[in-house]
């Protein structure tokens, strides 16, 4: 199923590594760990033991950033396989959440981007259609998304020669969460024109178009922007959900009769503890999410009854993209967790925050006590539901190499396996290329020192990476060095998802010098034309100066053969000395077997891949203070007459997105400009 294409073949010890997992998993090992050093290939190695396997596979990475870089990665190596993309759809999340200090409910807002949002049905939907599938997930895969029995029943399914019955399919279509739009033909919508019924799958890139008289005659892709048709016919087409919420009309009465019957229950019990106005509150919520999923199938935070709908008792772990694996592969599956050290604990915390936020909005009548079950899996939930799992990182923590260790306790099992006790180093990197040198300069005057190592590097066509400890720190490092003429530019959680994608492209395209950042620059990231890597504050131990930490950041400078690190520091702390000390031995192992094997280290410029999602282009969404001009001029040559439906509503949307641009950046004059001039819109 899985071919795997690439002008290279496993080096170094790529090969020995790649024979122990393989030879893992095969004998039904649970627990593996890659430990590989950065640069050394390790995305390539997880590419060689899928295709040594041949079973799908899970990877889950702890930030979209990087879910994004290895989602390019494996789908440039494996092209005709079904290679997916799933993470949080939320460009902005707001949960719901209630203040008791200060009586302040806050309601769930989000700005879903319906392009991941296409993605993410996309892998379910390639999850229970074929075989061939390789999934980079965010953590988010253990977030709650409905029943995937449930889903793959809610199809509509059409056939050549089938009557053509309109009234059915477009009711069918409609329980499918499609809308019906004549003008604004997008994802997840349909029409009808004359002869033939247009179809618009949330999950494809292309629509399907079906030709119909009393029956089915024709049915056809086509490109939904050109209305270009292709030559093939097809024999019958199935349609999927454009939700991953649905509920059936079927079980509705049944659901109902349970949600009112606990309605009751849980009103009494906020009675009997005096709390009238919360009994009141939770008697008009669920009322009207029960009308209102009733009349269009469907309301805002209908997952928090998501319980009822899935059949599940109370305390029962959601439906995750776990449980379409299972439902589509049982067991046979693989699940690389990249960047484990993060990850892990990443995961561990998650239940928790979950939790807490919920508990405040049932106990003052928010939600029904069913809005717990709407969460995501506990971690020994999610362990318990992988058979192999292969933890990677250049600096795994104790408790993966301590899961790998108790796998082994039987002599027996030992004695099978032939002495590998599932840790699989990869310490030499394809390039030759040997863990950078690091230098320790003390912390005073270490901006002027470090902008002396910014023109030495960009004079040689180098760029740099810079970490800081906060992202105001960052932001104004950032204005400080532009302020100097030198290309600067920060990157952190702040930036959406989209966005920081861009800003790594552009370091590399050469827009760039310099990417300022905090956590965000230490693991994954695959820049090659990176030859200095600055750490300022290194002696500020914690999370982001910790030996682990360290160890990471130094990582980015591996990837280019005049690389090297810079500390600044003015004490030598613990967790400096021993990351100091582990790169020194990688180092000086690196050398060694570039010295044996007569290896000349060299930087390997990789291609710019194309981007994950190509973003429309805004011809006025910019922020800068000092041409705001021309977002007025911009506003003053709207011409409302002109516009058809279509562009109205398109217009308004980009307007809403630079309007929030500007609040954001405390440009409330403009904002308000942009307010009025989409009232005026609106109104016409």
């Amino acid at each position: 199923m899985f071919k795997l294409r690439s002008d290279f073949k496993p080096t170094g010890d790529q090969p020995q590594a790649i024979k122990k997992l393989v030879f893992g998993v095969k004998n039904g090992l649970k627990n593996q760990v890659l430990l590989g050093v950065t640069g050394s290939g390790k995305t390539f190695t997880m590419a060689n033991v899928i295709e040594n396997l041949q079973i799908p596979t899970l990877i889950i990475s702890h930030n979209k950033t990087l879910a994004g870089q290895l989602y390019q990665e494996f789908r440039q190596f494996f092209p005709d396989n079904g290679v997916s993309y799933f993470v949080s759809y939320y460009d902005y999340y707001q949960p719901e959440a209630y203040i008791p200090q200060t009586d302040t409910y806050i309601e769930k807002e989000a700005q879903i981007n319906e392009l991941i949002d296409k993605l993410r049905l996309q892998t379910t939907t390639n999850i229970l259609t074929r075989n061939d599938v390789i999934v980079v997930a965010s953590v988010s895969c253990l977030y709650n998304i409905g029943s995937p029995r449930e889903y793959g029943n809610f199809i509509l399914d059409l056939k050549i020669n089938q009557t053509f019955d309109y009234q059915k399919i477009s009711y069918r279509l409609a329980q499918l969460q499609y809308e019906k739009s004549e003008f604004d033909f997008k994802r997840g919508s349909f029409r009808i024109r004359g002869n033939y019924l247009d179809i618009y799958p949330a999950y494809e890139d292309f629509g399907y178009r079906v030709y119909f008289d009393s029956q089915i005659t024709t049915i056809k892709k086509f490109d939904p922007l050109t209305g270009k048709e292709d030559n093939l016919n097809y024999k019958s087409l199935i349609i999927y959900p454009a939700k991953h919420y649905l509920t059936s009309p079927n079980i509705f009465k049944k659901v109902e009769l349970k949600i009112r019957e606990d309605l009751k229950k849980e009103v009494e019990e906020l009675k009997k503890m005096g709390k009238n106005l919360e009994a009141e509150r939770l008697t008009r919520r669920v009322n009207h999410d029960l009308e209102m999923i009733k009349e269009v199938g469907y309301v805002n935070g209908i997952e928090n009854y998501s319980r009822y709908f899935d059949g599940r008792q109370p305390g029962e772990p959601p439906y995750t993209l776990i449980d379409y694996f299972q439902e589509a592969y049982g067991n046979n599956f693989l699940v690389f967790i990249d960047e484990s050290h993060i990850t892990v604990p990443q995961l561990r915390g998650m239940y928790a925050g979950d939790y807490s936020r919920k508990k405040v909005l049932i106990d003052f009548g928010f939600r029904l006590k069913a809005a717990f079950d709407n969460r995501p899996l506990t971690f020994d939930e999610f362990y318990q539901k992988l058979s192999y799992i292969i933890y990677v990182s250049a600096t795994p923590d104790e408790w993966e190499l301590i899961q790998t260790k108790k796998q082994f306790i039987n002599q027996q099992k030992k004695l099978a396996l032939k002495n590998y006790f599932g840790l699989a180093e990869q310490l030499i990197r394809p390039t030759g290329i040997p863990d950078p040198e690091v230098i320790l300069r003390p912390a005073k005057d270490e901006v002027p020192d470090l902008i002396k190592e910014i023109e030495t590097a960009v004079k040689k066509n180098n760029k740099v990476l810079i970490t800081t400890l906060t992202k105001i720190i960052a932001e104004d490092l950032t204005e400080y060095l532009r302020e100097k003429k030198i290309r600067a530019e920060y990157l952190h959680s702040d930036i959406e998802t989209l966005a920081r994608s861009d800003i790594l492209e552009n370091l590399r395209k050469g827009r760039y010098d310099v990417l300022i950042g905090i956590n965000l620059l230490r693991e994954g990231l695959d820049l090659p034309e990176v030859s200095l890597v600055a750490i300022l504050d290194g002696d500020k131990e914690g999370f982001l100066r910790s030996k682990t930490a360290l160890i990471q950041t130094m990582g980015r400078a591996a990837r280019n053969v005049q690389g090297k690190v810079i500390i600044y520091a003015d004490e030598i702390t613990l967790a400096i000395k021993e990351a100091v000390k582990e790169i020194e031995r990688r180092r000086k192992f690196q050398l060694a077997y570039n010295k044996s094997h007569q290896i000349i280290p060299q930087t390997v410029y990789k291609p710019i891949r194309e981007k994950i999602i190509e973003k429309e282009e805004d011809s006025f969404l910019f922020y800068d203070k000092k041409k705001t001009d021309k977002i007025d001029n911009f506003l003053n040559k709207i011409n409302k007459e002109s516009l058809t439906p279509y562009d109205k509503k398109k217009l308004i949307k980009k307007l809403a997105q630079e309007m929030k641009k500007q609040a954001e950046n405390l440009n409330f004059e403009m904002a308000i400009k942009i307010r009025e001039k989409i009232k005026e819109i609106k109104s016409y």
